[in-house]
């Protein structure tokens, strides 16, 4: 079969993977992101005092808080890399990721309004990004609630089963993680040089959410290969359609875009308890029709 022969693609992949999962790479990694941040206070208070040239003072922002929306960002990216990286992985759990990205999506949105406080902080006049704040914390802990629950809810199911078909399926998605991969170096790439030739946002995170989309879309076109039957086809399209939501969110303004982010996780918990209630019996059923007689009697 044609996808035998891109056995060595998915060995790449999964080098990358597990140099990425190392405890001594995230350690740097997040080093990295803390020297990052210093460096953007620093930068930011010589641009308030005038040292830097005017070609750096245009780049750089003049408000501390902008240190720590770059410090939630880079976190999101790594989040967001996290999230290719779990495709490979059965969609469940790559739901369980996207929580974890949403949460994280809202508390970046929370320190984002902090650029809009002034220095020093004073509340006065300035109760609108206030509540911003308060309702984007809210929903962050509300969809982190979600994802306890999901985790206590989470099944795995066996809808596959012979291992041959098993393996091609995850070589498949292999396949379509290490795709993301290079799209998701590529964009990064371009937007770094972009900011630093013109210094403007590029909305790297909307466009990388937007491909991501369609990649939901074409892992349920996957699954549907390797698991025809109508509930692993419901169950799959109900997780694509939860996490679309999720993504649909971040175009929203506030304080829509929490009350979409919670009304998400509400369905995505929905729809594992309905496929954990009601699809076992019809799996245990499938799973006795391709189970051998003496099997059965063992």
């Amino acid at each position: 079969m044609w996808i035998d022969k891109l056995q060595p693609l998915t060995d790449i992949f999964d080098w990358l993977h597990q140099a990425w999962e190392r405890p001594r790479t995230q350690r740097r990694v997040a080093l990295l992101i803390f020297w990052v941040y210093v460096a953007a206070l620093v930068g930011i208070e010589l641009n308030r005092q005038g040292f830097l040239s005017p070609s750096l003072a245009v780049r750089t922002p003049r408000s501390h808080f902008a240190a720590i929306h770059l410090a939630f960002t880079l976190i999101l990216g790594l989040e967001v890399m996290g999230l290719i990286f779990s495709i490979s992985s059965s969609i469940s759990r790559s739901v369980g990721k996207q929580f974890e990205i949403l949460t994280l999506i809202l508390l970046r949105n929370a320190f984002k309004e902090l650029s809009a406080l002034p220095e020093p902080v004073s509340v006065v006049g300035n109760l609108e990004p206030i509540l911003h704040i308060a309702v984007s914390g809210s929903g962050a802990l509300c969809v982190f609630a979600c994802l306890c629950v999901y985790m206590r809810l989470f099944r795995p199911q066996r809808f596959i089963h012979k291992p041959e078909m098993r393996m091609r399926y995850v070589m498949s998605k292999k396949l379509l993680s290490l795709t993301l991969f290079v799209i998701f170096f590529c964009l990064a790439a371009r937007d770094v040089w972009l900011f630093f030739r013109g210094g403007f946002s590029h909305n790297f995170f909307e466009t990388i959410y937007t491909v991501l989309i369609f990649a939901d879309i074409a892992l349920v076109l996957i699954a549907q290969r390797y698991m025809p039957t109508f509930q692993a086809v419901f169950r799959n399209s109900g997780f694509v359609i939860g996490t679309l939501l999720m993504r649909l969110a971040l175009s929203a303004p506030p304080p829509w875009d929490t009350a979409v982010s919670v009304a998400a996780a509400l369905y995505v918990l929905a729809l594992t308890w309905v496929t954990n209630y009601f699809s076992r019996p019809v799996i245990e059923s499938e799973e006795k029709k391709t189970t051998p007689p003496e099997e059965e009697v063992a």
